[in-house]
């Protein structure tokens, strides 16, 4: 193929992501902190770089999914930054849930310099980054975002193209305020049913294929039966998320209580230690607040 890749950030998702790009047969040049993360890839075939700068010069289109939005700014604007390496007419397109306002600076600034910038984030967690089933929200040039889609339809199932730069990212944070009461509903439905003296294991295979069901109820419940805490999403970055969603929510003079309140929580959780877990982690906080325990139910 002759459009060549760059890939930026090799964590649960990013990985996952990258090596369906690779698969596809497209030549991949990869930067990430932490370079053992990257090794999966480079055994494969991609390239390493030193530096995303370095990415963006032997690539025509840059992917990037890191964690913050202090990340994002350091690899696309900081310095040796993605924008510094890019040639004219190249593609910087950030995966990471970020502020819809810095994906509006990047946008600028990479225009400025004839180049283009698409904020895409996902959402499908980490089996929908392993199965290439992922859900893409991309904000910035229609053009640009159609020279990138054969390359978002090896990763995802779904594509949106939502508007203008950070467009893709409001429409991420009104999918991560869903996830919020989605989160509240299948941790208190499964421990109520646990208190209950019900059979949950049971009673779960009963209620996901109805009204009640959902794919998280489908994929997290049941890993809650096995008190399996692995994250599919982190619980430090829904935290970001979360407050990303509420800056939004004040500048637009929203008032939602349910985003506020699940912040609360999964703000706690990490006080508590629980920032590295997945979010299905909730179950515990709320436990405690009754001073209850989350069993394993088989």
């Amino acid at each position: 193929m002759s459009t060549t890749l760059g890939w930026i950030g090799t964590g649960v998702m990013g990985v996952s992501m990258a090596g369906h790009l690779l698969s596809a047969g497209y030549p991949l040049t990869v930067y990430s902190r932490t370079k053992s993360k990257a090794q999966p890839l480079l055994d494969r075939g991609a390239r390493w770089a030193s530096s995303p700068r370095n990415v963006a010069v032997a690539s025509d289109i840059v992917f990037s999914i890191v964690g913050f939005p202090h990340d994002v700014e350091k690899i696309t604007l900081g310095e040796n930054g993605v924008l510094y390496g890019l040639t004219k007419g190249g593609i910087l397109c950030d995966m990471t849930t970020s502020s819809p306002r810095l994906a509006e600076r990047i946008a600028e600034a990479a225009a400025a310099q004839g180049c283009f910038a698409l904020d895409a984030p996902v959402t499908g967690g980490d089996m929908g980054a392993r199965e290439a089933r992922l859900s893409i929200f991309a904000g910035g040039d229609h053009a640009a975002f159609e020279r990138a889609k054969p390359c978002f339809e090896k990763m995802g199932q779904k594509l949106m193209h939502c508007g203008a730069a950070g467009s893709g990212q409001y429409a991420k944070l009104a999918n991560q305020a869903a996830v919020a009461g989605v989160m509240f509903s299948v941790c208190e439905s499964l421990l109520f049913a646990q208190e209950a003296g019900l059979d949950v294991a049971q009673w779960l295979e009963l209620v996901t294929g109805g009204a009640a069901g959902s794919a998280a109820m489908n994929t997290l419940g049941r890993r809650l039966l096995k008190c399996d805490y692995d994250p599919g999403f982190f619980v430090e970055h829904f935290v970001k998320d979360l407050g990303l969603c509420l800056e939004e929510c004040r500048a637009m003079g929203l008032v939602l209580p349910g985003i506020a309140l699940a912040e609360q929580f999964y703000r706690m959780m990490q006080v508590r230690g629980d920032g590295r877990k997945g979010t299905q982690a909730l179950i515990h906080c709320l436990a405690a607040f009754s001073g209850k325990q989350w069993r394993e139910h088989n």
